[in-house]
């Protein structure tokens, strides 16, 4: 048994295949190594039958294999090297071609934010993803098709696909909410500590995904509208409503970032508001003081004539004469406090 294992472990290794399942409408996947996906495709043996090929675009050889084993159309490989890479689903040859970006998946943090892409192709009986990291939704996908759900087309697969992305920004959705949330009733309770960046961070965070995540609305209105005659109705109206979803999880995206922007401003107001007590603070201060400093340098100068020199009761006065000055001074600095 070793030895097989070894040797299916070769196998993958030689085109970057991380795993592959074959179907049949409305039966439990099945798992396939890579000599078996080969064989199935150089000779389908059920033509009620289709795969899902997982692939690693890391892997060397990956590419090549593909061109050589895989009837894609050169769009795919196109995308699979331009720069832009907005999410959408697009009509080629007899083929779809999406192009969807993914959460990258991290055992240590199930809500990073880090995000990558995924290239799909879908045929009548054939799904080919490829990817260069390890993403949520797909691991999503793979968990369902081993727990044993049933899928009816390679499309189904793409819709459940992009179902799993929607529940991954769900999950990033609701675990922002609860930090903006605590950050708010801290912003009430008067008790702001390091909140401003951290809004920043997470409004950052929030205005990449909404860009990278949306779909194209127009390649995706031109293949609900002229869809492939192979697709089948059941999969075209799922496509529609997933699709749908999706789009309420982008609002609420966009929604949750507004929501940010107005703590952000709340917090620089609040913060302004305390920065300019502060300074009317030093400002009183600085006036209440200006008196007996100009008083004492009047007196403090090494020259004849200063007035009530020789008098016993000079210092009393020049007391009386400082505190007039200062209650003078602080009841203006505190009648302009109250016009603020």
């Amino acid at each position: 048994m070793n030895h097989s294992l070894d040797q299916s472990h070769r196998d993958t290794d030689l085109f970057g295949l991380l795993y592959g399942f074959r179907f049949r409408a409305g039966e439990r996947g099945e798992e396939i190594d890579s000599a078996t996906a080969l064989r199935h495709l150089q000779q389908p043996d059920d033509p009620e039958q289709f795969l899902w090929l997982h692939l690693n675009l890391a892997h060397a050889a990956c590419e090549r294999w593909m061109q050589k084993h895989l009837a894609l159309p050169e769009e795919f490989f196109e995308a699979l090297h331009e720069g832009s890479r907005s999410t959408r689903i697009e009509h080629v040859d007899n083929a779809l071609l999406a192009v969807v970006n993914d959460v990258v998946f991290n055992l240590g943090n199930m809500t990073s934010s880090d995000v990558s892409t995924l290239w799909v192709c879908a045929r009548s009986k054939l799904l080919i993803s490829a990817r260069l990291q390890p993403l949520h939704s797909v691991d999503k996908l793979r968990s369902s098709v081993k727990a044993g759900e049933r899928f009816r087309s390679p499309l189904e697969l793409l819709v459940h696909l992009l179902r799993d992305q929607g529940e991954v920004l769900t999950q990033i959705v609701r675990k922002t909410t609860l930090s903006v949330d605590q950050i708010e009733d801290q912003l009430l309770a008067q008790r702001l500590t390091n909140n401003r960046a951290e809004l920043g961070a997470m409004r950052r965070v929030l205005v990449r995904l909404q860009r990278l995540l949306a779909l194209e609305p127009g390649s995706l209105l031109r293949l609900l509208n002229r869809p492939p005659q192979w697709l089948q109705k059941e999969d075209v109206k799922e496509l529609r409503k997933s699709t749908e979803e999706f789009s309420l999880i982008l609002s609420d995206l966009e929604a949750l970032g507004e929501r940010i922007k107005l703590l952000q401003e709340e917090i620089a107001a609040s913060v302004n508001e305390q920065t300019n007590r502060s300074l009317f603070t030093l400002t009183v201060v600085t006036v209440l003081a200006l008196p007996i400093n100009i008083i004492a340098g009047f007196f403090g100068m090494n020259v004849g004539g200063i007035p009530l020199a020789g008098d016993p009761e000079g210092f009393w006065i020049l007391v009386a004469l400082v505190a007039t000055f200062t209650l003078l001074a602080g009841r203006w600095a505190f009648r302009k406090r109250q016009d603020y």
